[in-house]
């Protein structure tokens, strides 16, 4: 773990590391209360909100969202290209958001759901830092210097919570752990470790000079590990997360 702590003080930009095992252990941090440019990050409370609202009755899992062509966002996800007039539910929407990070999906949903019920609940679970303030690509709010933030720590404890079943419900909490075990995006902490079997619950964030990866590891004694980057080498920062989940599964194993 030293060597581990090492290389992530001396890796470039502005970086943060969480890393707690789940059985009991001591957590390990570097700069985890930093508040860090959160790019698809800022999707997990989204859906704990969702499921919140879908556990008291403000929105429904089946209610229908037609797919309009000024929905359209570029880059990560599926519905970009799909056509226009498309038929979902918003429970298809949160699947698209998680298992294949779809911005389009994300907008929708910030639209349905509410921005200060997304900050609300994100305060009511002790997040200060986590805030979300503007819509994925939003140039202007961008310009502006509106920018959507995460700490590693505070991510961590929202693992956590789902790992215990105490986020919504237990049975909200199992469904959404197994949304983010479906997650395709697998390039950085499952690399390693889905060729051996052990399955990774996460979710990735990218942008220009940002690289993160945030998840529970099920290694024979499982951790939460979450690692952001902001200003950093991307492919150099990926290679770290890819090497820190192997490290950690092994002494865990």
């Amino acid at each position: 773990m030293m060597k581990l702590m090492e290389r992530i003080r001396s890796a470039p930009g502005h970086v943060a590391l969480y890393y707690r095992p789940l059985e009991g252990g001591c957590a390990q941090m570097f700069n985890a209360d930093e508040p860090m440019l959160a790019a698809s990050v800022i999707k997990l409370p989204i859906m704990v909100e969702a499921f919140r609202q879908f556990e008291t009755g403000l929105c429904a899992p089946d209610e229908k969202y037609v797919l309009r062509e000024q929905d359209k966002l570029p880059s990560c996800g599926a519905l970009n290209c799909l056509h226009a007039g498309l038929e979902l539910t918003l429970m298809d929407l949160v699947a698209l958001m998680i298992v294949l990070s779809d911005n389009t999906a994300t907008n929708v949903l910030i639209d349905r759901l509410g921005m200060e019920n997304i900050n609300a609940t994100m305060a009511d679970m002790g997040m200060r830092q986590s805030v979300l303030r503007r819509k994925l690509f939003d140039p202007a709010g961008r310009a502006a210097g509106i920018e959507n933030t995460v700490s590693a720590r505070e991510i961590g404890a929202l693992l956590e919570g789902l790992y215990a079943g105490e986020l919504v419900s237990p049975e909200a909490s199992a469904k959404m752990l197994e949304l983010l075990r479906n997650q395709k995006l697998n390039g950085k902490l499952p690399f390693y470790l889905k060729p051996r079997g052990i399955p990774v619950a996460h979710k990735t964030g990218e942008d220009d000079g940002i690289t993160h990866d945030v998840g529970i590891v099920y290694a024979p004694q499982p951790f939460v590990l979450c690692m952001l980057s902001n200003e950093t080498d991307v492919p150099a920062f990926e290679r770290l997360i890819q090497d820190a989940a192997r490290e950690l599964a092994d002494m865990n194993g």
